[in-house]
């Protein structure tokens, strides 16, 4: 299923996609009680960083959910989508029933709009469907199940090709047919889609409105108007949020000390870096450091619910 490799704190795991034998190179389908039996012994519940796509789809039960430290909560119904390079961790995997699909980066057609909706780090974590949308969702998720099981007397490139087409059924809908869980904000315009891409690029090299403003052709005052469209906070904070979200990221996974940490996402010194941090997170770098790497691994952060 996975390569598993640990940090040197030992609390950190990171987990790289390697397709088992006999199975279609870059997607794998199972059960949650698979997932359970076949992960080693409390690996779910450590906090792990993943270099492939992992769609779980509940038909049972609930249980919480930290992606990029942030806590959600999933029931019966609910979709949740970790991309590659986001910090996951489960909670009581043993309370929910389901599927678990494993996408290898690269799988899905290259330069395709789904290829597109897959790799784009701006898509939600988690769906709650309703109505029509969770049936045709669901029924996406079953064929591609059956067909992953059923299929495998068929050419190999032929058993990919179904599991290709049938996968981007499942994205399409998640994409054009869900609203994501806790979604009131409109479809964003083109200033925030240029903007948010502008800093998801650019957010270690600076983290002042008006820098990017200036390259995109924009009034800071549009940037904070598109932003605050678009994703709900002003421009700065949405910047902000980014290159917090990278810090956490590195202190989490990373043994760079807090000095090195500060140079990498753009600030000047360490201390500017801390009272950043300190007045974002309530504590230290230091301090969020060793709360992730605790006995939990539970990182603070919002719960949402669905």
């Amino acid at each position: 299923m996975v390569n598993m490799r640990q940090a040197r704190n030992e609390d950190i795991v990171e987990l790289a996609y390697r397709a088992p034998p006999g199975t279609p190179a870059g997607v794998e389908v199972m059960t949650i009680a698979e997932l359970r039996t076949r992960a080693p012994e409390g690996l779910l519940a450590r906090p792990q960083r993943l270099d492939f796509h992992q769609i779980v789809v509940v038909r049972s039960g609930s249980a919480g959910h930290t992606v990029d430290f942030t806590g959600y909560s999933l029931e019966e119904g609910s979709v949740l989508w970790v991309r590659p390079g986001q910090v996951q961790q489960f909670g009581a995997v043993e309370g929910i029933e389901g599927a678990v699909i494993l996408v290898q980066p690269g799988f899905l057609s290259p330069d395709t709009a789904v290829a597109a909706v897959a790799d784009d780090p701006f898509r939600p974590v988690l769906w709650q469907p309703v109505g029509q949308d969770r049936e045709a969702v669901f029924c996406a998720v079953h064929h591609l199940e059956d067909d992953f099981r059923t299929s495998k007397g068929l050419p190999a490139d032929v058993h990919s090709g179904i599991l290709r087409h049938l996968l981007s059924v499942l994205v399409l809908r998640l994409a054009h047919l869900t609203a994501p869980v806790g979604s009131s904000v409109p479809a964003p315009g083109d200033a925030f889609v240029r903007f948010r891409a502008a800093v998801e690029r650019d957010f270690t090299v600076s983290h002042r409105v008006a820098d990017y403003a200036r390259a995109l052709g924009y009034s800071p005052r549009t940037l904070a108007r598109a932003a605050l469209a678009g994703a709900g906070v002003g421009a700065k904070e949405f910047i902000d949020r980014r290159v917090m979200l990278e810090a956490k990221r590195l202190l989490a996974h990373s043994e760079l000390p807090a000095a090195r940490i500060a140079e990498r996402i753009g600030f000047d010194d360490a201390a500017n870096f801390s009272k950043f941090f300190q007045h974002r997170a309530g504590c230290s770098p230091g301090a969020f450091r060793s709360d992730v790497r605790g006995s939990s691994g539970t990182a603070r952060g919002e719960g949402r619910k669905s």
